[in-house]
């Protein structure tokens, strides 16, 4: 493929609640050479958002959140899910300003220093999210507790659990939501080095 285009034929919104729900006819370049034939998808669009992964290098504690979630409600056991704070970004904010007022409302946590992880798309098959990635210090001491604002309905238990038991829930199946595995995954691979940084010692 040369050229890698695509054509939107026909837009529609099909819902808009909470979220907003977009019907595309379009069609684009093929590897082969040509164009496809028009086709029909469904797009969930959401705004961008940004995740922080909330790590005591200290106590090597990670801040861990949990709460309801309606995308598990197929699974009832499961329908809360152990996840890091997140939050989408309002018109005006940047993904910054996102992360230090995320983990204040979510989890009571003043973030030290912010470091950005990575930028990637969560369901790119039919959602438009897009998720900055940060890892925040924080002091872990104190953490605990049911946080979240209640106009937002939110309601979220929030624990600092030692990097080991975290990781060993990941291997254990017990974190199940994409972005927190992502983040913990990204702590194990950096953790030594992000400690020797935050605490200028050998860690």
């Amino acid at each position: 493929m040369s050229v890698k285009e695509f054509e939107v034929l026909a837009k529609e919104t099909v819902y808009h609640g909470f979220f907003r729900l977009e019907q595309y006819t379009l069609k684009h370049t093929l590897f082969r050479g040509g164009w496809s034939q028009p086709i029909t998808r469904e797009l969930f669009r959401r705004g961008n958002c940004v995740a922080v992964l909330l790590y005591d290098p200290d106590r090597d504690e990670v801040v861990l959140i949990e709460q309801f979630r309606v995308g598990a409600v197929y699974q009832p056991q499961k329908a809360w899910l152990i996840e890091i704070v997140a939050g989408a970004i309002e018109e005006g904010e940047t993904a910054e300003q996102v992360a230090y007022r995320e983990s204040e409302e979510e989890a009571g946590c003043a973030i030290k220093e912010l470091i950005e992880i990575q930028q990637f798309y969560t369901t790119p098959g039919g959602c438009s999210e897009r998720i900055t990635l940060f890892c925040g210090r924080v002091d872990s001491s104190t953490v605990g507790g049911v946080h979240g604002l209640t106009e937002e309905d939110e309601d979220i238990h929030v624990t600092a659990v030692k990097f080991a038991d975290v990781f060993q829930m990941l291997e254990d199946g017990k974190i199940e939501s994409g972005i927190p595995i992502i983040a913990i995954q990204w702590l194990y691979i950096h953790r030594d080095k992000l400690r020797m940084r935050w605490l200028n010692t050998t860690a």
